[in-house]
């Protein structure tokens, strides 16, 4: 008998607290029942899995929840907390509080059901980069940190032994374990008297420690971010100097490159062009990833009118556009069924929402907030969903009209597509960077063919389209008048 799929649910934190919805769909006009009274806290998060649910409140206590009865298993009270983390599965609470000297431990892992502490450690500075400091397999076979000059692996079965054994690498400046599975870890020593920086993959084997399985160097490279794909067999590194020597980027420099751990590749990523490397996702399967890069980024949001394009990926063709202005954070369901996008404080301190959309791009749910800090899907593994039999049915059905090609005398190219019924008809003005020459070519790939979304030309755009006809107009006559003559 088929197992029961997981049902959705959201996570929604108001300056008051947070709350758990259930997930989509909703009845029209109504906000979603709140599966948890509204509670105080300062950060939420849910491990990996989606099965536990942490929340702290600053310089006082963690709390873990059951996420399916949305029970407390286990509170800490921890004067000074500063940072908390659950490993992959919720089975163990790092937590990371204010020292006044190293002799008291700040860093502690705790077992989450018999609240035990296994592991501490000082911990001088805490930092984006170093956090958190123990770092666990998907699985939470595997568990390692960075030390000076070393990463440090425990015995996942018993903590209190400390340090299993290590593998040196002098200089270490940032390391990333593999997830799924535990198999490689990987180590990045910076720049420094003129020695390239690189990154180096270890086997997390204890019998193969110290021996190197890949390697990559480069030069003009400060710091660097790891992309483990599903299976640990490939590594995607984003390399940045703080200067580009180009000059072409404010933000410095950034390539991307790529290992893998059998060895049949290692170097950088060809890109069709230059520019920074703004995002990279692996697919769920980790045979394929995605990467946002260039000095034009056509993504909608943050401050832009926020048009967005759904694409069938399986046949490369457009579904919908919608509409999602300001939006902060966009996130695809679990089931991979609706979309949801957010706008959130404190990157925008007003008109804060929630936007959510079925997988064709049609607009299901919206609800305003006076102010709106965190806005979460639930994880849940996607093969626990199984194939989307409907939703192969339902794209079928969708037919957007080809765009119509105008007569060569036409001053000015339309579209037939039709529109989305939730897709606001507002002008929205974009902003258009120095380099955006190529703006029209990329709109044309994103959105094929179709213009995006965003109304009306902008007065200053229908005031200059004008100007130049006035221009070709005039030449025209010139030329006639000339032939007259």
């Amino acid at each position: 008998m088929a197992s029961q799929q997981p049902s959705l649910a959201i996570l929604v934190r108001e300056p008051d607290g947070f709350t758990v919805w259930p997930g989509p769909p909703y009845p029209p006009g109504s906000s979603p029942p709140q599966r948890l009274p509204k509670t105080a806290c300062s950060a939420t998060s849910f491990s990996t899995d989606g099965s536990r649910l942490l929340v702290t409140v600053a310089q006082a206590s963690a709390t873990v929840y059951d996420c399916s009865s949305l029970s407390v298993i286990r509170s800490f009270d921890l004067p000074g907390l500063t940072a908390a983390a659950l490993s992959p599965t919720g089975s163990y609470l790092q937590t990371f509080q204010k020292s006044s000297s190293p002799q008291v431990k700040n860093v502690t892992v705790w077992h989450v059901d018999s609240a035990a502490a296994l592991y501490q450690h000082y911990q001088k500075n805490l930092s984006k980069a170093n956090w958190p400091m123990v770092q666990f397999s998907a699985d939470e076979s595997v568990a390692c940190r960075m030390a000076t000059n070393e990463m440090q692996f425990f015995d996942t079965n018993d903590f209190t032994k400390g340090i299993a054994y290590k593998v040196r690498l002098p200089g270490i400046a940032a390391m990333q374990l593999a997830s799924a599975p535990g198999s490689h870890v990987a180590g990045f020593v910076p720049e420094a008297k003129g020695v390239p920086a690189s990154v180096q993959i270890f086997s997390c084997d204890k019998d193969a420690q110290n021996q190197v399985v890949a390697r990559r160097s480069f030069f003009r490279c400060s710091t660097v971010q790891f992309h483990w794909n599903k299976g640990s067999t490939g590594l995607l590194i984003v390399s940045q100097a703080d200067v580009d020597k180009t000059n072409q980027s404010y933000y410095g420099e950034t390539k991307l490159h790529y290992l893998t751990t059998d060895r049949a590749f290692e170097g950088i990523v060809p890109l069709k062009k230059e520019g920074p490397v703004h995002d990279v996702q692996w697919s769920s399967s980790g045979s394929e990833f995605a990467v946002v890069y260039g000095f034009i980024v056509i993504a909608g949001f943050g401050n832009l009118p926020g048009d967005m394009a759904f694409w069938d990926y399986t046949e490369k063709k457009l579904i919908q556009k919608a509409k999602a202005e300001w939006s902060v954070i966009s996130e695809w369901s679990p089931d991979g069924r609706h979309f949801m996008t957010a706008t959130t404080a404190p990157r925008l301190q007003i008109d804060n929402r929630i936007k959510i959309f079925d997988y064709t791009g049609s607009l299901q749910f919206k609800k305003d907030f006076e102010k709106l800090y965190q806005v979460d899907w639930k994880p849940e593994s996607p093969e626990r969903f199984g194939d989307i039999a409907d939703l192969t049915i339902s794209l079928n059905s969708i037919k957007i009209e080809e765009t119509k090609k105008q007569g060569q005398g036409s001053k000015s190219a339309q579209t037939s597509s039709k529109a989305p019924v939730n897709v606001a008809t507002k002008p929205a003005g974009a902003y258009r960077p120095p380099q955006s020459k190529h703006t029209a070519a990329l709109q044309d790939k994103l959105f094929g063919g179709l213009a995006p979304t965003g109304g009306e030309m902008s007065k200053t755009a229908l005031r200059n389209k004008k100007r130049r006809e006035k221009q070709k107009e005039k030449k025209a006559g010139e030329g006639s008048s000339a032939d007259d003559s």
